[in-house]
């Protein structure tokens, strides 16, 4: 068995680590729900930008990449008339970086391999807190940024008419931190008969493609998925929609954010921002993007504050 007593070594390196961690809590006023190597004393709920000018970074290349919610070499050469412009607009080598799946995309933030991108609705929350990205745009037009739904789809030809038919059956998940993928159905349905993870036991597919897909091949019975996403496939030729039923269509959320990351000099942070501010998408990017035509400047604290009630929501859900 293990001594309950501490040893005096043990005890001898906790007493020299104290006053280093109480250092660190009293610089930093308030963290909020931020990792503890980043601070938010200003309270917008986004890691602060480093004092110390030396810890600021203004690299020769910059690294960019979109969330993988559906095939990365696909969003390679969709954004690749902006990732050609951001370049010209900051005078700086811009490189495409590929990701397979959102724990890769936030942990290369959090790394600093990354230095730009977009990322799902779902996951910016934890790209904020565990890797300091700072949100300042979503695809959108004149009037507004794009949204999308969490829907619920099955086959056509499924016997599967409401959310409570679905009980028991294979119910494709897209990843742990995805908003429609996951945490919105965790959040919502309960209120609309379907307890996930209680009704029917959580199949993770890893992309909202897999789970269209599966679904379409009987992989799956069902499956929660964004509706941008969805829509998308089907204007590729993809899928059919008259193939699928729609079971449930929740609230509109905002689509992928894009953020930079904390550390960079606001010099270079100001200039991103403006260059993606001033950037009008060309006619092929309107095509791959539903016809919108621009970035819309959003605050994370206002426009992501529903999704940060559906993760607080899903989190208490999982720990019933």
């Amino acid at each position: 068995m293990r001594p309950l007593i501490p040893s005096l070594a043990t005890l001898a390196a906790l007493a020299l680590l104290a006053p280093a961690a109480t250092l660190a809590q009293d610089a930093c006023p308030n963290r909020g729900d931020l990792d503890a190597i980043y601070c938010d004393a200003n309270r917008d709920l986004l890691a602060d930008t480093p004092a110390d000018a030396s810890k600021q970074k203004n690299p020769s290349t910059l690294v960019f990449t979109y969330t993988p919610v559906e095939d990365p070499a696909k969003y390679e050469n969709a954004f690749k008339p902006f990732t050609d412009y951001l370049a010209q607009c900051t005078g700086k080598r811009v490189v495409f970086f590929q990701v397979q799946n959102n724990a890769a995309q936030i942990e290369a933030l959090r790394s600093g391999r990354l230095h730009v991108g977009g990322f799902s609705t779902g996951p910016t929350v934890f790209a904020v807190n565990k890797a300091g990205a700072i949100p300042f745009a979503v695809k959108g037009n004149e009037k507004g940024y794009q949204g999308y739904n969490l829907i619920t789809i099955v086959k056509a030809s499924s016997p599967f008419q409401k959310l409570g038919d679905l009980k028991g059956k294979k119910v494709a998940h897209t990843s742990p931190s995805s908003n429609s993928g996951h945490l919105a159905p965790l959040a919502l349905l309960p209120a609309q008969g379907l307890a996930p993870g209680k009704d029917y036991e959580v199949r993770f597919s890893g992309k909202h493609d897999q789970s269209v897909l599966g679904v379409n091949s009987g992989d799956y019975d069902a499956a929660h998925v964004a509706s941008d996403v969805y829509e998308r496939m089907a204007a590729r030729g993809q899928i059919k929609e008259s193939d699928f039923r729609i079971l449930y269509r929740s609230q509109i959320f905002p689509t992928s954010s894009f953020a930079h990351a904390h550390d960079l000099q606001p010099a270079l942070a100001q200039q991103i921002v403006k260059c993606f501010n001033d950037f009008r998408f060309p006619e092929a990017m309107k095509k791959d993007f539903e016809g919108v035509d621009r970035f819309v400047p959003i605050s994370y604290q206002k426009d992501w504050a529903v999704v940060r009630e559906v993760d607080q929501v899903a989190a208490q859900q999982q720990k019933k």
